[in-house]
């Protein structure tokens, strides 16, 4: 009877090719240009968007602007309380690379030129996390930044929006040999292959990451988790497009 409670304990309580619940509240913080609270299922993440006019010293004189972003989360985002990076002298390794692929997602977003020499700071802090923090984030950092460049374009700092697309991202995976999408920490902590998949509204990849914890993955599953991925992105692209619309100063809107 244990084992057989065990199983159902661990049994995933969406079909494979389920999303979460998702849910994007744009103008969440009232000081940024841009800001939202992105919630995948029980994670939760405050995106930020400021603007800064200037530019990073070797950019200066080029008539181009720059998206650079920070990642953290909160020490009891977790079940457990983590140290906080200022206490340890030094940033987590995991820490920079997450800010640093959320960068490079959200600049393939962006017309750099259109922005003119200004620069847009993305902070994501992750409040709660059950799995998925990276990939919540850029969905959720894309609307953050989205909405200030619309406050750019509506304060006439710049003429026209530099948003060229919409970004999102979402986790799959190979759980007990089944290709599953959007991995919650139960499923991520089991999976034999965890990848993230970041790609454009227009259908074009920005970075696959993929690795095979406990065995090697074949090409088929491969395939299929591109294609869960590509089945499922196209449903958030549409929140983030919502989200959008949603004027400022009028009651918050949780756009789901």
């Amino acid at each position: 009877m244990k084992g057989w409670l065990a199983e159902i304990a661990v049994m995933p309580k969406r079909s494979s090719d389920e999303l979460r619940p998702f849910a994007i509240t744009p103008h969440y913080l009232e000081h940024p240009e841009g800001s939202v609270l992105v919630e995948c299922g029980d994670t939760k993440v405050i995106c930020t968007a400021s603007v800064d006019e200037n530019v990073p010293r070797w950019m200066r004189g080029k008539g181009a602007g720059w998206v650079t972003a920070e990642y953290d989360m909160l020490p009891r985002a977790t079940g457990t309380r983590r140290q906080r990076d200022s206490r340890r002298g030094k940033v987590n390794g995991r820490t920079q690379e997450i800010s640093r692929l959320i960068g490079r997602a959200l600049r393939a977003a962006v017309d750099m030129e259109k922005l003119g020499e200004r620069q847009i700071n993305i902070d994501c802090d992750v409040i709660q996390a059950d799995g998925g923090t990276r990939c919540t984030s850029i969905t959720g950092a894309l609307v953050a930044l989205g909405l200030a460049i619309n406050n750019l374009v509506e304060t006439e700092v710049i003429p026209e929006s530099a948003l060229v697309e919409r970004v999102a991202a979402i986790s799959v995976g190979v759980l007990g040999g089944e290709v599953v999408l959007d991995l919650d920490y139960s499923m991520d902590s089991r999976a034999g292959v965890d990848m993230n998949v970041v790609m454009t509204e227009s259908g074009q990849l920005i970075e696959i990451q993929g690795t095979g914890e406990d065995h090697a993955f074949s090409r088929e599953q491969l395939d299929q988790m591109l294609g869960l991925a590509f089945s499922a992105l196209p449903k958030l692209l549409d929140l983030q497009e919502r989200a959008l619309k949603v004027p400022a100063g009028e009651p918050q809107t949780t756009v789901r």
